[in-house]
């Protein structure tokens, strides 16, 4: 007859670690397999899923607003005031008409998240006055740049300033025609 022998009995201690281990790791890789929430967001926000845009009217001379830019720049920077809009969201859309000292023309139509701080480029201007659907169009973050300084002047100065929420398009003509004077949407 064989001895008996003693086995220790299972330490199932160890088995709770292990077993919250693999939970977790196949948790992980269920996520990697799915899309990521930013992106699904992304979907469901309107901002994000524009597909159609309607181009406004090309720009006229006498709807056309200066506004400055900075003291370094020669370039006249101008937004089509008959172009404007302001969505409930906080988005202004404009025609911005740049026009360099050599007489060069640059048309574009554009648009400004005031909440995200993001400007996206719908369409540039041919010469012939017709829109070319932007390559680029996508919404993009506004950063402090030489090149693109009057994106950052317009956000700052002009559409998106902190404090002030433009109501509607003739609150956004007002400031760009006072030179980006707030005091004045007070008396609107």
């Amino acid at each position: 007859m064989s001895p008996v022998r003693n086995v220790p009995a299972r330490d199932t201690s160890r088995d709770a670690p292990r077993s919250t281990w693999r939970r977790a790791s196949w948790l992980l890789v269920l996520l990697a397999l799915c899309p990521p929430a930013a992106l699904a967001a992304e979907e469901d926000n309107p901002l994000r899923a524009e597909s159609e845009v309607r181009y406004p009217p090309f720009p006229q001379a006498e709807n056309l607003i200066p506004f400055s830019v900075s003291a370094t720049t020669n370039n006249e920077f101008m937004i089509d005031g008959a172009s404007l809009t302001v969505s409930p969201d906080r988005v202004v859309r404009y025609t911005l008409v740049i026009v360099s000292p050599a007489g060069a023309r640059n048309v574009s139509y554009e648009a400004m998240n005031c909440s995200t701080g993001e400007r996206r480029l719908y369409a540039v201007g041919r010469s012939d006055g017709t829109w070319a659907k932007a390559r680029a169009d996508k919404w993009v973050g506004i950063r402090e740049s030489t090149l693109n300084r009057h994106h950052a002047a317009l956000f700052r100065e002009y559409f998106c300033s902190i404090g002030v929420t433009l109501r509607d398009a003739e609150d956004a003509r007002r400031i760009l025609r006072t030179g980006g004077d707030r005091t004045k949407l007070l008396g609107h």
